[in-house]
């Protein structure tokens, strides 16, 4: 179940937050204090995230008129997604808040892209392109009244499978929805409904706004052993999966 809207505790209603989101091809960063967004940087490019993410919260950092040492709490979106996006931005994320001694949280990206809709009445698929002619996606159903339950676990499938495992009114979002919504309201007719363009992008907002949940519930997790959630092998562990097999210990800051 994604993180409820908590009763936040004094000391953490004004916590100061970096988040992150790479798991796509739009990259995404924000500043929040508490529940609030200061500031917030989102761009969709093929620029590897590597060439531009340290600048980009550099940046970020400069305008809101913060540095790197008021951050208190770290959140990165930890998938699924792209499997080298999501390493670069769960590895810087995970080395700032360890080498500082602060809170980290790593938020699943598609909680973070169903989060604005934890009002509506009807359920909400998450789903972004996971090449392949494949999707990254889940369903979740929420309560109208600021909660979501996963209904559908996290999944990398076609969306034709997608497709055959809806029966009632969704609202699809993300990235995935404008390459295959042709197929999916011809599969699915008035049962698919596609959220406005903006609601196709994971925000780094929404991801600070779910660990700032965790954080006020006195919960984190430990940057150390947090991973990637992959829910398919990569193209390496299909080619090669004798090296998957060795390289499969306990993961690693690096």
């Amino acid at each position: 179940m994604v993180p409820t809207s908590p009763f936040f505790p004094s000391e953490t209603a004004y916590m100061k937050i970096l988040a992150a989101d790479t798991s796509s091809i739009s990259g995404s960063i924000a500043l929040l204090d508490g529940a609030s967004i200061i500031a917030e940087f989102t761009l969709r490019s093929a620029q590897t995230h590597n060439r531009r993410l340290l600048g980009s919260i550099d940046d970020l950092l400069r305008h809101a008129g913060w540095n790197i040492g008021d951050i208190e709490g770290y959140a990165v979106g930890c998938g699924p997604g792209s499997f080298t996006g999501l390493r670069i931005g769960m590895t810087t994320i995970k080395v700032l808040a360890w080498t500082r001694g602060k809170l980290y949280a790593a938020v699943p990206s598609l909680d973070a892209l169903a989060l604005p809709f934890e009002f509506s009445q009807i359920p909400v698929c998450a789903m972004i392109d996971a090449r392949k002619k494949e999707v990254f996606c889940a369903i979740y159903q929420p309560d109208g009244k600021g909660n979501l339950s996963t209904i559908m676990p996290y999944s990398a499938m076609s969306p034709s499978a997608l497709a055959e495992k809806i029966d009632r009114r969704i609202i699809f979002c993300g990235d995935g929805w404008p390459l295959y919504k042709d197929l999916l309201k011809r599969k699915l007719g008035a049962l698919a409904i596609g959220a406005p363009p903006a609601f196709n992008l994971i925000r780094a907002g929404f991801v600070g706004e779910l660990a700032f949940r965790k954080f006020s519930k006195g919960e984190q997790d430990d940057p150390a052993t947090s991973a990637p959630l992959y829910v398919r092998p990569s193209e390496a562990e299909v080619k090669y999966p004798h090296f998957a097999e060795k390289s499969s210990a306990e993961p690693e800051i690096i």
